[in-house]
């Protein structure tokens, strides 16, 4: 076959090299493609901690105690260790009596709270309080407790014997009755196997010491375990 002769005729490649140069400045300038979504994280299957509120005096607030010797400390590891960990609000302080804790119920249930112990009374005792005002305030905080469906646990207390038999029936009387009152645990008293016993108690023979707590707090643990069990049926 004869050749031709003469210029060849012009390639396309040339071409097509300086299309794909101009083009890259234009791909260079064109936005990015938003990234992805990052992917949303699933969901915490972890409850929350009950919150135990602890309404009270110096007995449950660790008066003459360091803090992790104190009724709340012990008792909240006492419970983490029987397998209910629960988060404490502490409600209790020193030289309060049931006016007081009522005064101050709305507050401290402010920030929520899912069962409540009711250690209260033993200042009004101290101070010749007439029972029967103690117990307007104690059945207050209980119906407030109640109206708030929060199941709630009375610790009983007796009045120093200085006071006189009459008083101290009348004053110890006060508690069982409202430990009788439907949807409140009852233990009879707060301090039982502590009171009268000096080994157990601080100098002034009113607050126990650590060994103290740590047998008021055997005998309230089970009482608090039913306490957190009533959350659940609320």
């Amino acid at each position: 076959m004869a050749q031709r002769y003469g210029p060849s005729p012009p390639s396309r490649q040339p071409r097509l090299a300086r299309r794909a140069l101009l083009a890259l400045p234009l791909l260079a300038a064109a936005p990015a493609p938003p990234p992805s979504p990052a992917p949303s994280p699933a969901p915490s299957l972890t409850r929350p901690l009950p919150r135990l509120l602890v309404l009270g005096d110096s007995l449950s607030a660790g008066y003459g105690l360091p803090a992790a010797e104190a009724f709340q400390a012990q008792l909240k590891a006492a419970l983490a260790k029987a397998g209910h960990p629960v988060h404490i609000l502490d409600g209790a302080v020193s030289g309060d009596t049931t006016a007081g804790g009522l005064a101050r119920l709305d507050w401290v249930l402010a920030g929520g709270a899912d069962a409540a112990i009711v250690e209260l009374g033993g200042n009004d005792g101290l101070r010749g309080l007439p029972p029967s005002e103690t117990e307007k305030n104690l059945s207050a905080i209980l119906d407030r407790l109640a109206a708030r469906r929060i199941p709630a646990l009375l610790a009983g207390m007796y009045a120093p014997p200085n006071l006189g038999p009459q008083y101290e029936r009348a004053f110890r009387a006060v508690f069982d009755r409202l430990g009788r009152r439907p949807g409140v645990i009852y233990e009879p008293f707060f301090l039982a196997g502590v009171a009268t016993h000096r080994s157990l108690e601080q100098p002034d023979q009113i607050h126990p010491d650590a060994r103290g707590v740590r047998i008021v707090v055997a005998n309230i643990l089970p009482l608090v375990i039913k306490l957190l069990a009533e959350i659940e049926h609320r």
